[in-house]
């Protein structure tokens, strides 16, 4: 029998910016290396290179880092 192969649910990174404290630990984890802190010190993202996998909001010690379904 044929399966047609799964699709991964879409998600939507939100970052809060304003509860951002610029500490980096979101970035040392990014497996995908998506993550990058910018001029500011504030968390920022190349969309190109995000998995969706959530591993940043997990270790994200200000919730600055949400992930919700599209």
């Amino acid at each position: 029998m044929f399966s047609a192969p799964l699709k991964r649910p879409a998600v939507l990174l939100t970052i809060k910016r304003e509860w951002c404290k610029g500490c980096g630990i979101c970035v040392a984890f990014c497996p995908q290396e998506a993550l990058f802190l910018d001029e500011s010190g504030k968390v920022d993202l190349v969309k190109e290179r995000c998995s969706s996998c959530g591993i940043c909001a997990v270790y994200c010690p200000d919730f600055a880092l949400i992930y919700s379904r599209r």
